[in-house]
């Protein structure tokens, strides 16, 4: 997709887990291994964007973890205004020296291991399901190896 602005872009980022592994992938501009996602379209909001992003990147079905309730949730004064399930974290990093993304970081959960290739052939990498003995032993940027240990602490069984 397009950048929104020529100087930053919101994105979502997904931590993916069955059972006990966490799902990541080799990006297939930066090669190196980060979480399942991209950027919001102008049209979507966060979780929106988390769940089709996933769609597209490995063909899963994914359950985002967290609570969209708020204080006016499901009362008439709501006014359509729509509560989201907020991100377990957020984060802002710089893509070149010119362009910065601002993260919405999730964890969710898939019912299955098996994963499509991407839609995009832009976005057709290496990924897989990885332990946490695995993540130990991986060359992952420290966020990464972050928000991976802290969804399989959350969500492993």
């Amino acid at each position: 997709m397009p950048h929104i602005h020529e100087k930053i872009d919101f994105t979502v980022e997904v931590f993916i887990v069955h059972k006990n592994k966490v799902l990541l992938r080799i990006h297939d501009k930066y090669g190196i291994w980060l979480s399942i996602g991209g950027h919001i379209e102008l049209h979507e909001n966060p979780v929106e964007a988390a769940i089709r992003e996933v769609k597209e990147e490995v063909g899963l079905d994914i359950k985002i973890i967290g609570d969209a309730h708020g204080p006016l949730s499901g009362k008439k004064e709501n006014r359509n205004y729509t509560y989201l399930i907020p991100p377990r974290y957020l984060g802002r990093h710089p893509v070149s020296n010119n362009h910065e993304h601002i993260a919405f970081v999730y964890f969710a959960t898939a019912d299955t291991y098996v994963i499509a290739e991407s839609i995009s052939a832009h976005e057709r990498s290496n990924a897989r399901w990885v332990s946490m003995e695995e993540l130990e032993k991986m060359d992952l940027v420290p966020n990464i190896y972050f928000y991976a240990t802290e969804a399989l602490k959350e969500l492993g069984k």
